[in-house]
């Protein structure tokens, strides 16, 4: 029973840290696929000029 009471706080300090490390990885993976969602979205825009070809100025 000694064993368990010296071995459970490492356990608990390692699951809180696995569980937030897995957190942190899917986070990013989320923020990874909207990023490249948004530019999919933007590339996939045809560009064009906003005021279109400017008259020369005399």
């Amino acid at each position: 029973m000694e064993y368990v009471a010296v071995i459970l706080p490492s356990l608990v300090v390692g699951l809180i840290f696995w569980f937030a490390m897995k957190a942190i990885f899917n986070a990013d993976k989320a923020e990874r696929q909207a990023e490249a969602r948004a530019q999919a979205e933007a590339d996939s825009i045809p560009a064009r000029p906003a005021d279109g070809p400017r008259p020369e100025s005399q």
